[in-house]
């Protein structure tokens, strides 16, 4: 299963059922688990560990040093969970003293010359389109779409449910279950159609609803609209509670209304 045309150290730990490709390298202090697929000229650079069931795609770099002038070397990780796609080109840089490890979770999709850089924090099940670039230290939640060429600053924080139009820039936070679009990115209305098609209640729906009406067109500032949402009846639903404590928890500020 692992061609004699690729280069693979041999204090690497492979799993069993792995497929690595021509013309791939493997460093030392690799960790890859099962079942996973490594196409042709991918790098898998110190530091990385791999679960299980991920197929990555040529060209991908894994556990790259990041590109932050302040990494001396430290002794860091980048780590995969269990079936992802990771994509033609994608760069998943490895952690730096501030967090120690740059981590993707679960059956995540990363299209094509995506760039994830040191110290980001991917959920599980999130859809990254082509060329979207992250910075350091970005957050993003659960389920959250995020199209092509979007570019994210660091230490951002994207929360679950949302979709992001292609193209996009953004510098704030982005609130849960919504849609941001433009450029700077501003909240479009909440992501409708995603919440229905995971089953979400007509009833939380609404609330969600009403509550980005609270937070956004009722020409209160944040700390004014959290605190009027709180007053809400609907304000104890788990769904409004992550609404809650996201933007409470958010030091860079959220998106604006257009």
């Amino acid at each position: 299963m692992i061609s004699p045309l690729a280069y693979v150290d041999p204090s690497a730990q492979i799993g069993e059922n792995v497929e690595i490709g021509p013309f791939c390298f493997i460093d030392k202090n690799v960790v890859i688990g099962n079942d996973n697929v490594i196409m042709p000229h991918v790098n898998i650079m110190y530091g990385s560990r791999i679960g299980n069931g991920n197929q990555i795609h040529p060209g991908a770099v894994i556990g790259g040093i990041p590109q932050d002038l302040k990494f001396r070397g430290e002794d860091t990780t980048a780590e995969i969970g269990d079936f992802n796609r990771i994509r033609e080109n994608v760069t998943i840089n490895r952690g730096t003293a501030s967090k120690g490890k740059t981590v993707v979770g679960n059956n995540n999709l990363l299209m094509e010359n995506m760039h994830v850089a040191h110290d980001c924090v991917i959920g599980n099940n999130c859809i990254i389109g082509n060329s979207t670039k992250f910075a350091g230290e970005v957050v993003v939640d659960d389920h959250a779409t995020i199209s092509a060429c979007v570019l994210i600053h660091q230490f951002c924080h994207i929360g679950g449910y949302v979709m992001i139009q292609g193209g996009s820039g953004c510098s704030k936070d982005i609130p849960p279950y919504i849609m941001g679009g433009r450029n700077p990115l501003t909240y479009a209305g909440i992501n409708l159609v995603r919440l229905r098609r995971e089953g979400y209640p007509t009833e939380t729906i609404d609330a969600i609803h009403n509550t980005y009406r609270i937070i956004y067109q009722n020409g209160m500032n944040v700390s004014q609209a959290l605190a009027a949402l709180k007053e809400e009846s609907f304000a104890s639903l788990p769904e409004i509670q992550y609404i809650i404590k996201f933007i409470e928890s958010s030091e860079r500020g959220i998106i604006r209304d257009r």
